[in-house]
């Protein structure tokens, strides 16, 4: 008969069954990243149609010159397969991630309704109405516009690439700010917005910045102040503070943050198998604490910590607040340690 042996001191416990975390949650990194460049690339398909369309509408083909030819066709060639007459059809897929529609349905980020709200100084419900999908996401996956829509977040990823490769040359982007001062932005913009009856955000929010220069510069072959901000915004992440924008000043992650404070779907640790490598921290791009079941209202759920997860320690869950501090994990060398110290206390009591 085969024995089973167990550390000294710990021959009495029940082994521990370790759960597991479905085996595609390794993979939603890559959806997510999968999901970040179909919106991106969306931003800049849609103002090419509407120029498409507009050639149409003109039915001055023969007048066009090499390359508004090129574009036509190419938008022909793209677009021909779903629609029968572009001039209407095309009209399904509007806007940009600030405000647009998407096959007739009509939305617009909660950020812009608050603003709007604030400018008016009045409650506009048919407005309103276009933000109640992205809110009931947001009640429901959390801050998961910033880590899976966001236009800006897809550029400011690949940004941090660029910030690991320059800190082998000793430029570092360290510098940390205090987390509450994007919700003093967000006051402040709705302050201003009630003021002045602007929408402030929309000159200082990196999503609704980016998606309108890109409409700036490809229908309209122009660029506005916004490409300068905008890029202002990314050396700041270089030199300054990685993903600073996003964890300290952006107004859209404070409300997100507020509104996905109890949200359903969250990450969760499973500190059986966990051996604290310290990988998911490191991989974290808002300087979470993921090690010691720390990730409140600023995860994004981007579940970049779940692919990088050696041992498979990290999983989704569905509760409304985050799993109190599970102390080290289960595999690490320091709950071995505390372990084998405190059965070697029990065993000296026995003793005695």
């Amino acid at each position: 008969m085969e024995k089973e042996f167990a550390p000294a001191g710990l021959s009495k416990q029940k082994p521990i069954t370790a759960s597991k975390p479905f085996a595609l949650y390794r993979h939603l990194n890559k959806l997510r990243w999968l999901s970040l460049a179909v919106v991106f690339l969306m931003l800049i398909l849609i103002p090419l149609l509407s120029i498409y369309q507009h050639y149409v509408a003109a039915q001055g083909y023969n007048h066009l010159s090499p390359s508004q030819t090129l574009l036509y066709d190419t938008m022909e060639f793209i677009s021909a397969p779903f629609v029968d007459a572009p001039e209407h059809d095309l009209d399904a897929i509007k806007g940009t991630t600030w405000s647009g529609q998407l096959f007739g349905v009509k939305l617009s980020d909660p950020l812009a309704i608050v603003g709007q709200s604030a400018a008016s100084l009045k409650l506009y419900w048919p407005l309103i109405l276009t933000a109640v999908i992205p809110l009931l996401a947001t009640l429901i996956f959390g801050r998961f516009f910033c880590g899976w829509i966001c236009p800006a977040t897809f550029i400011y990823e690949l940004n941090s690439n660029l910030s690991v490769y320059l800190s082998r040359f000793g430029i570092k982007n360290n510098r940390r700010f205090h987390k509450n001062i994007k919700y003093l932005v967000l006051a402040l913009g709705i302050g201003i917005s009630a003021y002045t009856g602007t929408l402030a955000f929309a000159s200082i929010y990196p999503p609704a910045v980016l998606g309108r220069e890109l409409y700036f510069s490809i229908a309209l072959s122009g660029f506005g102040g916004g490409t300068l901000f905008f890029i202002l915004t990314l050396g700041f992440d270089t030199f300054v503070s990685r993903r600073g924008i996003c964890r300290y000043f952006c107004p859209g992650g404070a409300l997100y943050s507020l509104l996905g404070r109890y949200r359903v779907v969250r990450v969760k640790r499973l500190v059986e198998p966990c051996n604290d490598c310290n990988k998911c921290n490191a991989v974290c791009e808002f300087d979470l604490d993921p090690m010691r079941d720390n990730f409140g209202a600023e995860c994004n759920n981007c579940t970049a910590c779940i692919s990088v997860c050696p041992k498979s320690a990290m999983s989704l869950t569905l509760s409304i607040s985050d799993q109190p501090n599970q102390g080290p994990g289960h595999q690490s060398r320091q709950y071995r340690q505390q372990n084998s110290d405190h059965n070697e206390t029990i065993q000296v009591k026995n003793i005695s």
